[in-house]
């Protein structure tokens, strides 16, 4: 009995690969066939399927951490059929951490929407389960069309939950939104079907297998479709200049849905850093670490023109986009060096950074209703809006709560010291100021930078200037972030003496609690934090292992048929 329950849970883990995808799946089926009506029962059973997601990733987190699980991997080969012919789901401990990482941010998401946002527009829930589905399918699938499938899930859904709320700044933003997400899946599509024309296939550990071996007469072909697909990427990593798009869209949707969409630009990225690794490592020939330069020097600039934004920017709101521009630019830099030890701390810093935007988010929205005392409707075109929007002008008549209480929320003690404490704990992780987590992966890369030839460091690009400029960025963007979020602070604690005192709902100050909990989590156990980004980072970089996990795996053998009793009045032998 001590073996059999291991091994039982050893057999079904593979299984619980789906549960990201398929529960989020049966969750919007479930929510959609109900009426309206019944916003209660959706939003517990919203609450509950996106709880027990994140067990779930929890679960997939620690079995790809084992030691007994070959390298950190999983494969699921759908339908049975073995790579590349069948689709393929992979789990990694990349892939694990990005489950964990959208799974937290979801919950305290949809948490905070069940005060009052909820109810701002019809089937919240369930676009919010298909967005959560097609992030789960997009990080845990092996395939390249595959991904194009969730990808169109994931933003199918962000376009209403974008819209969810109505309002002349919402639609505006949201088809610029769409508009740009459109053009950005024709490249994708353009990129991969020139991707398959020149290898064949469009399974990633397969891809990985076949580019060593094109034709020196195809490299340029394959350069050119890998850079339409990279740029496809960029745009939904809203990577400078192609991130005009994304504060006025993420600024004017919901703060949960802005607070859930901090992940989407981390979608770009991760995409990008698991097929350029894939692709282009150190063991791709001729074309090893192609596209490596393009990317540091994007995320560079991604990150000046995000910490210069959010100096620019006036509205909590804006600088939460501006600081989501900032971490993916700092992100994508680190990743272009193409060294392991630089990866690992940028993969320690990806997860406090966002989310720590994710509770920015969810700040700014409390922060300017208590700025216009939260006792308004905005009115556009003349027509009362059903949510609470920082244009406000008097109306009477509100009641969004169960006891015709104008105010949303219940007043908590000290809310505004707990807004004040929580805009402090969020400046520190963006500004990477000790001792929370941001200053923690700060300074692993700074670390990474000074000392490329530390032990454990992989080939990748030597950093020389682009290192230095690196290293200089990321202390100067620091310093740029924190000036503008300390001056925004300010602005919107120390000078409101006369304000009255906020009122909070507790489902409103938990979530943003609990966001900044995990920073702290992260701050307090950076030592297993930091050894399992840098496993991470070394397996990223010897694909050599993912590509055997994937193409190795083997179908489960199914029941040996029955043998074929003989005819009556035949002998054995005689039988046909």
């Amino acid at each position: 009995m001590s073996t059999l329950l291991p091994e039982l849970a050893a057999r079904s883990m593979p299984h619980l690969m789906l549960a990201p995808i398929v529960l989020p799946l049966f969750t919007a089926t479930l929510t959609l066939l109900m009426r309206e009506e019944r916003q209660r029962v959706k939003l517990g059973l919203n609450i509950a399927s996106t709880a027990l997601g994140l067990l779930i990733a929890v679960a997939l987190l620690g079995w790809a951490h084992e030691a007994s699980t070959p390298a950190g991997m999983g494969v699921y080969l759908q339908g049975n059929w073995a790579a590349p012919f069948g689709i393929v789901l992979v789990l990694d401990r990349l892939s694990a951490l990005m489950l964990v990482l959208t799974s937290t941010i979801a919950l305290c998401a949809i948490v905070f929407a069940g005060t009052r946002w909820h109810r701002a527009g019809v089937h919240f829930h369930t676009l919010y389960q298909l967005q959560l589905m097609g992030l789960a399918g997009a990080f845990l699938t092996g395939d390249l069309f595959n991904l194009f499938v969730f990808f169109e899930i994931m933003l199918a859904a962000s376009y209403g939950l974008l819209l969810h709320g109505s309002g002349r700044a919402r639609v505006q933003s949201g088809l610029h939104y769409i508009a740009i997400n459109l053009a950005a899946s024709s490249l994708f599509l353009i990129g991969a079907s020139m991707l398959y024309g020149i290898t064949g296939t469009l399974n990633m550990a397969d891809l990985a297998r076949c580019v060593p071996l094109v034709a020196p007469q195809d490299l340029g072909l394959l350069h050119a479709a890998a850079a339409i697909l990279a740029t496809a990427f960029l745009i939904k990593a809203a990577v400078w200049p192609l991130n005009f798009w994304l504060v006025p869209a993420y600024s004017a949707a919901t703060a949960p849905v802005g607070a859930l969409f901090a992940v989407m630009t981390k979608v770009g990225i991760y995409t990008l850093l698991r097929l350029w690794t894939l692709m282009f490592g150190s063991e791709a020939g001729a074309s090893a670490l192609f596209g490596g330069a393009w990317l540091m020097g994007a995320g560079m600039l991604t990150m000046a023109f995000g910490a210069i934004g959010m100096m620019a920017s006036q509205r909590p709101v804006h600088q939460a986009g501006f600081a989501a521009l900032l971490s993916s630019g700092t992100v994508l830099a680190a990743a272009g060096f193409g060294q392991n030890q630089l990866t690992a701390a940028m993969l320690y810093y990806l997860p406090g950074s966002t989310l720590a935007i994710a509770a920015l988010f969810l700040l700014a929205d409390l922060i300017e209703r208590w700025r216009t005392d939260g006792t308004a409707l905005r009115a556009d075109d003349g027509d009362e809006a059903p949510f609470l929007t920082p244009e406000l002008v008097p109306r009477p008549g509100l009641n969004l709560d169960d006891e015709e209480e104008v105010l949303v929320g219940r007043a908590i003690p000290a809310a505004a010291a707990l807004l004040g404490l929580a805009w402090l704990m969020s400046t520190l992780v963006i500004a990477g100021l000790p001792p929370l987590s941001g200053f923690v992966g700060k300074f692993a890369m700074l670390s990474a930078l000074l000392n490329p030839l530390g032990l454990g460091s992989s080939a990748g690009v030597q950093p020389g200037a682009a290192g230095w400029t690196l290293l200089a960025l990321l202390i100067a963007t620091g310093l740029l972030s924190l000036m503008a979020l300390t001056r925004a602070g300010m602005r919107n604690f120390w000078a409101a003496s006369e304000r009255l005192a906020p009122r909070l709902h507790v489902l409103e100050g938990l979530p943003v609690a609990a966001l900044l909990a995990a920073c702290v989590a992260l701050t307090l156990g950076a030592g297993p934090v930091m050894r399992f980004t840098e496993a991470a980072a070394n397996a990223l970089h010897a694909p050599d292992t993912y590509i055997r996990a994937v193409l190795q795996a083997q179908p489960v053998a199914g029941p040996a048929p029955a043998p074929v009793p003989p005819a009556v009045g035949l002998t054995p032998g005689a039988a046909r």
